[in-house]
């Protein structure tokens, strides 16, 4: 080592001396100087690295990097598509009357349960139950008119106009009292399905009209939820899908899957609706509440390791560097390529690259280059 040291004094020395004469020197010499001391320099240079090599060999006192690591193991990887939904119900109806009338009660109560075919409200129907009264007095009489006709027609007596003309009459009233029976049905307010008043917007003895709502009745026991997803993951989402569903103004998370995938893209947003269904045993979920839904539109088995462990080169390829035994105490860093599948929740699946049992460099990985040799932190 003193050797080269003063070989390189002396040089610089030369150097020095000859600087004045350099310049008076032509093109031609001044190359030639310049070629010499290349060579000199290269052959220093080989043996300053075979010293150092011999020293590193020799020195019992390494001062290497000291790296912490990570071990690759097998397992599921999830990757999931975000997006926001609204709750609703099917069975969730504003009831309007069929024809417009006076209030004249209500049965039921905000709150109350009540069950398919039931009255819910009466309207006014005074003017129609006194057409019915009044018509089916001329009903009376025109069925005994009929069949007193019928009784002497089958006697063969009287014409068979007179006959038919009396059945006509009866079966003309009779028709046109049904017509009142149906609107007379129509004053009431009647629940469509089980469920529950959720709110009445009429009040007694107000005029309702069919273009207002009377009341509301909801059932809970189904709902669903709708969200609209971009068409580029049309591809990767079909019925059956899993999803995982939360509504944060609830703190509450469940688990189902695609019911309904729409057929039709909307021009406007590019855009098509999908339909969860969910169970709402204990109906805490209403109609309009927004849920964020999770749709898993990949999974697979395999090497899934932090996505910061992963570095990118000067050529755009991902890599890490994998760990290998060199000597009891240290290990060589061999910088690894890989392929990445996918990307979720700052975790990636390799899908080439790794295999299960790496040692993968974790804090230090920026320290250290292709095949430097490393020693371990203890844990």
């Amino acid at each position: 080592m003193k050797n080269i040291y003063f070989t390189l004094i002396i040089l610089f020395s030369i150097a020095s001396c000859q600087k004045k004469e350099l310049i008076s020197k032509n093109i031609k010499e001044l190359q030639q100087q310049r070629n010499v001391l290349k060579t000199q320099m290269d052959s220093l240079s080989k043996k300053l690295k075979a010293i150092n090599e011999q020293l590193s060999e020799l020195d019992t006192v390494k001062k290497l990097p000291v790296v912490t690591f990570v071990t690759t193991k097998n397992g599921d990887f999830n990757h999931y598509i975000e997006v926001q939904g609204t709750v609703k119900a099917d069975k969730s109806v504003e009831i309007h009357p069929e024809v417009g009338g006076t209030v004249q009660r209500i049965f039921v109560k905000e709150g109350q349960r009540v069950s398919r075919g039931q009255t819910l409200a009466q309207l006014d129907a005074s003017i129609v139950n006194n057409n019915i009264a009044q018509l089916q007095v001329q009903l009376n009489l025109a069925k005994t008119s009929f069949e007193r006709q019928e009784r002497l027609w089958n006697q063969k007596i009287g014409s068979e106009m007179q006959f038919l003309q009396a059945k006509a009459q009866k079966e003309g009233l009779e028709q046109n009292l049904n017509t009142l029976y149906a609107q007379a049905k129509k004053m009431k307010i009647i629940a469509p399905f089980n469920g529950t008043i959720d709110e009445i917007f009429a009040k007694i003895g107000a005029l309702s009209s069919a273009q207002m709502p009377f009341l509301r009745i909801v059932n809970l026991n189904k709902v669903y939820i709708e969200s609209e997803i971009t068409e580029t993951y049309l591809k990767n989402i079909k019925k059956g899908t899993n999803v995982l569903v939360s509504f944060p103004s609830l703190d509450k998370e469940m688990t189902s899957k695609i019911n309904q995938v729409a057929n039709f893209i909307n021009p406007n947003n590019r855009s098509f609706k999908v339909k969860i269904e969910l169970k709402n045993k204990d109906k805490i979920i209403k109609p309009n509440l927004l849920a964020d839904v999770k749709i898993n539109d990949f999974m697979a088995t395999g090497i899934t390791i932090p996505s910061y462990l992963i570095q990118k080169d000067i050529e755009g390829n991902n890599y890490v560097f994998v760990l290998t035994k060199k000597e009891p105490s240290s290990y060589k860093a061999i910088k690894t390529i890989l392929t990445i599948g996918k990307e979720y929740n700052n975790e990636s699946y390799i899908s080439d690259g790794l295999k299960e049992g790496d040692l993968i460099i974790d804090k230090g990985a920026r320290i250290v280059k292709n095949n430097d040799e490393v020693i371990l932190a203890e844990k």
